[in-house]
């Protein structure tokens, strides 16, 4: 039996399956041996069925997982519902006997960004390097998880989702060692965040996200964060105060800009335009490419550029996914990701003068100067001696700056 693609699309289907499922669950269903998709695939029904999250088992001393009482009593029934999901679904197999699949991607922001644009070359790459066994649906703005990145990421880990484009700083609201990247004022350029990331960052945040059932296909880029608001100019850091922000939910993030007397507030981000246009917040940060993409200059009277937070994106595989796949197949997706990154990056760099020019025509547009930097820098360092405890030793050393 090969199993290629579980997944249930009509309401009659899940009626049927489900019923049939609680039905015969309790049953013992003995020296049954099943390929383990099968069972990836039952895994992956179920989840669908509870939610976007789910504990995962305790882990062993050697990094194995240990089956706990519930999964023990359940694999029966959770085989038995993959194998009526075949017999609802059907099977396919390429030709030659090779497996087929079909994933869900998503990006957080809009099909007119960078990193969708990323996505659909990854998504072709995919199809023609595999002579198309593998294609991949996207799904900008967090559809598949009604507009909430963090449950984006959680689906992901989780495995109800197999493929995505997010930021390291939406990985921070669930475990904040993902934000050591992100500290403010880490990188002054590009060049000194790319020498971070090939001199070991990569590699430290491919072990991080490990240990969250995600495989690192490598970074993307959103570039440095610039911030936006409709009450004043951002000259210096007492221009913040009172100013009502929207902030990512990341703790990194309150704490600076509580520190500089402005108030921050988590939201969404498919919340943010609206809640611009109704005055609920009063300003964001974001990179440029998100600024432009999602049109912010019409809800915004000023932006300042000030490059304070280099923001890389996880373009992040299920790992148990990618685990399952035979070595031919982990490669073609490998290559496919470093493709993609490379174009997303790129891109995304090439556009950042010509949008800061073009956002200049929208918005009052401030450029800090060294000086003015500089007092931000000042103002933001205690955030490092709190959180460098956070980040652990290991991880700071790999993102600092390489002499």
């Amino acid at each position: 039996m090969n199993v290629m693609d579980t997944r249930l699309h009509h309401p009659a289907q899940w009626s049927i399956l489900w019923n049939a499922f609680r039905k015969r669950s309790l049953e013992r269903i003995d020296n049954v041996q099943l390929p383990l998709r099968v069972f990836d695939g039952a895994r992956r029904l179920a989840i669908t069925r509870r939610g976007p999250y789910r504990e995962r088992p305790p882990s062993t001393l050697d990094g194995t997982k240990e089956p706990t009482m519930r999964s023990k009593r359940v694999a029966p029934g959770i085989a038995l519902l993959a194998c009526l999901a075949l017999a609802a679904c059907g099977t396919s197999e390429a030709d030659g006997g090779q497996r087929t699949y079909t994933w869900d991607m998503t990006v957080t922001v809009s099909n007119a960004s960078t990193w969708y644009h990323a996505a659909e070359q990854f998504a072709d790459k995919l199809a023609e390097d595999s002579n198309g066994r593998i294609q991949v649906r996207l799904f900008p703005n967090e559809q598949l998880s009604a507009g909430d990145p963090a449950a984006g990421v959680e689906q992901l880990m989780s495995g109800t989702k197999d493929l995505s484009y997010n930021s390291t700083i939406i990985y921070a609201g669930i475990d904040p060692r993902f934000g050591a990247i992100n500290a403010p004022f880490r990188y002054t350029d590009y060049a000194e965040a790319e020498a971070a990331i090939e001199g070991g960052a990569l590699d430290a945040y491919r072990q991080l996200s490990a240990e969250f059932g995600v495989e690192l296909l490598g970074f993307g880029e959103s570039g440095f964060r610039q911030i936006t608001n409709n009450v004043r100019p951002i000259q210096s850091p007492e221009d913040l105060a009172g100013i009502k922000i929207r902030i990512p939910g990341i703790g990194l993030f309150t704490d600076v800009f509580r520190g500089m007397d402005a108030n921050p507030t988590t939201m969404n981000f498919a919340e943010v335009f609206t809640s611009l246009q109704q005055g609920t917040i009063e300003g964001q940060e974001n990179p440029m490419d998100v600024i432009s993409s999602a049109g912010l200059a019409e809800v915004q009277e000023y932006m300042t550029v000030w490059n304070f937070v280099y923001d890389p994106l996880i373009l992040g595989m299920n790992k148990e996914l990618f685990d399952s796949l035979d070595p031919a197949d982990q490669q073609i997706v490998r290559d496919a990701a470093a493709e993609a990154n490379r174009k997303q990056i790129r891109e995304n760099r090439s556009l950042e003068d010509s949008q800061i020019k073009e956002q200049s025509k929208l918005m009052n547009v401030t450029v800090l100067d060294r000086d003015q930097l500089a007092e931000f820098q000042r103002a933001m360092r205690p955030v490092y001696r709190d959180y460098e405890s956070v980040w652990g030793s290991e991880l700071t050393a790999a993102v600092d700056p390489k002499d």
